[in-house]
């Protein structure tokens, strides 16, 4: 008996998404200047990308739910890329090296939300990234901000031996693909 009430609840707090979003690619600039410490570190809003894909993610998600934010947004799939504007560099680990995570920080609280992680990427890419981004740990001010996309992503790794004396400007993309819940 316990166990079909176990079996109820479990199945009563899944449920599907109700949208996917497209990719959302961000671009962030790795430049072996800007390495503080032997650690690359890059930060940019989710919505300054062209045609602000995470807040068209979002849009659509609120359409389906008929005007009402999602209660929750999960990460499918994230990877990580070196563009083909990138120079002095020709894959991924003469930027990066061990471990490498992403993070996202809402704007008003600068909290701290785990997105992603990898260790030492190799090639170009896209390098699967596996997230690590867990809902049920943002803060509840920053649930809004979450749902709005005033939060920032954040690359942070270390820096691959010799990046950091190359003169490299390392083109880095996430791209993310996001599910929303009811």
């Amino acid at each position: 008996m316990k166990l079909a009430f176990l079996a109820l609840g479990v199945l009563g707090c899944s449920s599907s998404p109700v949208d996917y979003s497209a990719p959302v690619g961000i671009e962030l600039d790795a430049k072996s200047g800007d390495v503080t410490m032997s650690v690359v570190t890059e930060q940019k809003d989710i919505t300054t990308e062209s045609g602000n894909p995470y807040g068209a993610f979002i849009s659509s998600a609120m359409a389906k739910l008929n005007g009402k934010m999602p209660s929750r947004i999960e990460i499918d799939d994230l990877t990580l890329t070196l563009g083909g504007q990138s120079t002095g560099v020709s894959t991924l680990d003469q930027v990066l090296s061990g471990d490498v995570d992403v993070a996202f920080i809402a704007n008003s609280s600068n909290n701290t939300y785990d997105a992603g992680h990898i260790t030492n990427p190799t090639g170009v890419g896209p390098d699967d990234v596996s997230p690590d981004f867990d809902w049920s740990m943002v803060a509840p001010q920053d649930v809004a901000q979450m749902l709005n996309g005033s939060f920032k992503v954040v690359m942070r790794g270390s820096a691959a031996s010799g990046f950091t004396t190359k003169g490299a400007d390392a083109q880095l993309q996430l791209t993310f693909t996001f599910s929303a819940f009811q």
